[in-house]
């Protein structure tokens, strides 16, 4: 039998991605795959149901998850999406199970299989399917965009009959793959750049792109493409050194976020008092508890003349180029396992294994395990 791929609708508020293009749909249907999307999943990302080919489309979502053999999703699935879907169906999305305990707990006692794209390993055969980075790129192009809008004058030097306008004095804090794609953004918008990571091995990155490293003293290479936490003589050096720095700063965008864990807090209440009337602050970690003192999610805050951006959701505010990005991951993760129409996945392979979270019954995931274990306890 063929197997069976569901896209329900996302139902998290806000949320406008979408699983499954109609591209890459019809490339799963092209593998003998059935592919169901049921009505309306693509309107917030603006694709009719009309451009899907080559899928059924249907509008009972509950008939929909009762044949799927797997279920593609941005969001993690809700209770109702899991206590629907047949006995040993595979869930496949950003399960985010620090935030979402009790729905991972519900794929463990329904016998679900799951897999986590925010789980998936940071190595080189797997970087095709690394939605995360797909995302924090679009993050970070969005950050400086809002950035960019929120900020009361222009980012490039303007020479003009009024006489010659400065370029905006802008620093990027991190430079993975949001931060990155801020500091290029900031770039091709004219703002003099100045990039920070604890990460040594940034400096090339962030100037190869034609900004300037800025360099606290402070080092902490970490595992998997993170930096490792500071000490606490660390963490006063480097606010120490980055105060000095943030006084002449017109705009900032703060990256630092690590996924499953509570965003390290980086500016101080101190540190934003000293900024200068009118500056800008974009925290991209507040949905994770914030980079920025004052910083909250989802709302803009003013403090001492300093505004703070707290966006949510950042990728989802792009959702035509975040779901082609986000569809094209799932079908590079998924494709390897589809043989003439059927579902055959190898579960010794090294990114199955690594981004594999519930099994028959089981937390089978190292880090999400003790989030389990402790929230029953």
């Amino acid at each position: 039998m063929p197997v069976t791929i569901a896209v329900p609708m996302e139902s998290y508020a806000n949320e406008r991605r979408v699983a499954l293009i109609p591209d890459v749909a019809k490339k799963f249907a092209d593998l003998g795959a059935r592919v169901l999307i049921q009505k309306g999943a693509g309107a917030a990302a603006l694709i009719p149901d009309e451009q899907y080919e080559s899928v059924e489309l249907m509008e009972d979502a509950r008939a929909m998850l009762a044949e799927a053999d797997v279920i593609l999703k941005v969001q993690p699935p809700t209770l109702e999406e899991i206590q629907t879907a047949k006995q040993g169906a595979v869930f496949i999305g950003f399960m985010n199970a620090h935030a979402h305990l009790e729905e991972a707990r519900a794929l463990r006692d329904g016998g679900m299989t799951s897999f986590g794209m925010e789980l998936v390993p940071r190595i080189t055969r797997a970087q095709s399917m690394d939605a995360l980075s797909s995302q924090a790129a679009v993050a970070g192009y969005k950050a400086a965009l809002i950035g960019a809008n929120t900020l009361g004058q222009f980012l490039p030097m303007l020479t003009t009959a009024a006489g010659t306008i400065r370029p905006a004095k802008t620093l990027v804090i991190g430079a993975g793959v949001a931060g990155l794609q801020a500091i290029a953004t900031l770039r091709r918008l004219g703002a003099i750049v100045t990039g920070y990571d604890v990460r040594p091995e940034t400096r090339e990155q962030v100037e190869s792109l034609g900004a300037r490293f800025l360099d606290l003293g402070v080092e902490a290479v970490g595992e998997g493409g993170y930096a490792r936490e500071l000490t606490e003589e660390e963490k006063a050096q480097q606010q120490a050194n980055l105060a000095e720095h943030l006084t002449g700063m017109d705009l900032l965008i703060t990256t630092a976020a690590i996924p499953g864990r509570q965003a390290p807090r980086i500016i101080t209440g101190p540190m934003v008092e000293g900024m200068k009337a009118g500056a800008v602050i974009v925290d991209m970690a507040a949905e994770s508890g914030g980079n920025v003192e004052f910083s909250q999610a989802g709302e803009v805050v003013s403090h001492q003349g300093v505004t703070i951006v707290g966006p949510e959701n950042l990728p989802s505010q792009m959702p035509i180029h975040a779901s082609e990005m986000y569809a094209r991951n799932l079908y590079n993760f998924l494709s390897p396992w589809i043989k003439e129409g059927e579902l055959e996945i190898d579960y010794d392979d090294e990114i199955v294994a690594g981004s594999l979270m519930t099994k028959d019954g089981e937390v089978v995931h190292e880090r999400v395990l003790p989030l389990i274990e402790g929230e029953a306890s």
